[in-house]
């Protein structure tokens, strides 16, 4: 008898097919224009960055992963951030749950506010 353990296949664990890719929806302003659009505006610079008209995924099953390294300092910072919202707004969110939030606050802005967002104006101090 082989001591050699069983496992299931890719096809098996993953159920086959890849699920397909779906294209988010543009931003639009009230006059109708785009927002994310690849073509310069009316103030001269490219907008190639499109982004789904929504707010952050929140308690889902996500599929996609990235790893980001912290510093000691930062994962200090985002632990303090969650028992805060625990004590102080009756919040429970995971660590996950704050990034995915703060990444769609940041993206939005970006979007919104283009070289005066908060993302270029830290992006360009740090050079």
């Amino acid at each position: 008898m082989s001591r050699r353990v069983s496992l299931p296949g890719a096809s098996e664990l993953f159920g086959g097919a890849a699920p397909k890719q779906t294209r988010p929806e543009k931003r639009t302003t009230t006059d109708g224009s785009s927002l994310a659009d690849d073509r310069p505006g009316s103030n001269g610079r490219a907008r190639t960055a499109v982004v789904e008209d929504r707010k952050s995924s929140g308690r889902i099953r996500h599929d996609t992963k990235i790893t980001v390294y912290v510093t000691e300092e930062e994962l200090l910072g985002l632990e303090q951030t969650r028992l805060a919202l625990r004590a102080e707004h009756g919040l429970t969110a995971d660590r996950g749950r704050i990034v995915r939030e703060a990444i769609d606050v940041l993206l939005a802005d970006f979007v919104d506010h283009g070289p005066d967002s908060v993302l270029v104006q830290r992006l360009r101090a740090a050079e």
